[in-house]
């Protein structure tokens, strides 16, 4: 029997290069990373959901982006582009009868844009709204196992940043991390494979 039943996904870093619109909007590299790291810190600490957009735009206030700034990235939305590999991946884990969703840290109307631009038809697609927080807690990531209707035990999770290792593993998922940035892990939770490419983190599915 195989080992899993569906893969799971971070959307916004594991599939998506979500951090070339960032700076882009930013101005550049280093604007975008101070933004963003901004946002991600207000994400891990907020407790439960407050809207993302919100969010996004009291961290780029608080980094001293131009006042539109927020604004102009839910407009640029659909710029996002997958990982050049990650659409064809994705469509030989479907032929392989697998099951396929994302979990993500946004809105659900942005959740449901960036997912389209994958380019492949999710199962499910589960956003920080709906789960009433984000992550790394574990209700995300429990709410998009209830929406495949599946065990964690059966689920691989394809983790995109350091702080989804720990917080999928801790609801029973064995993970993989696409580290494109080569960036340290938090805690002590390691994945089952870590690479800067998904191709290597796939065959674990197969």
């Amino acid at each position: 029997m195989a080992r899993y039943d569906a893969v799971m996904f971070d959307l916004l870093t594991a599939l998506l290069d979500s951090w070339t619109l960032w700076n882009s909007v930013a101005g550049g590299e280093a604007p975008g990373l101070r933004w963003r790291r901004r946002y991600l810190d207000l994400t891990y600490g907020c407790g439960t959901y407050r809207p993302y957009e919100e969010l996004v735009a009291e961290a780029a206030a608080e980094t001293g982006m131009a006042s539109g700034a927020a604004a102009a990235l839910a407009v640029r939305w659909g710029e996002l582009a997958p990982w050049p590999e990650a659409p064809g991946l994705l469509a030989g884990l479907r032929q392989r009868g697998l099951k396929l969703a994302v979990a993500t840290n946004c809105s659900r109307p942005l959740g449901c844009q960036a997912a389209a631009r994958v380019g492949v038809t999710f199962d499910a697609v589960v956003t920080s709204e709906e789960a009433g927080f984000y992550k790394p807690r574990a209700e995300v990531y429990q709410a998009a196992l209830a929406a495949l209707g599946m065990p964690p035990h059966r689920v691989l999770f394809v983790a995109g940043s350091a702080s989804d290792v720990p917080g999928a593993a801790g609801v029973g998922m064995d993970v993989v991390w696409h580290n494109r940035a080569g960036l340290a892990p938090r805690d002590d939770a390691r994945p089952l494979l870590m690479a800067d490419r998904l191709g290597p983190l796939l065959a674990v599915a197969e």
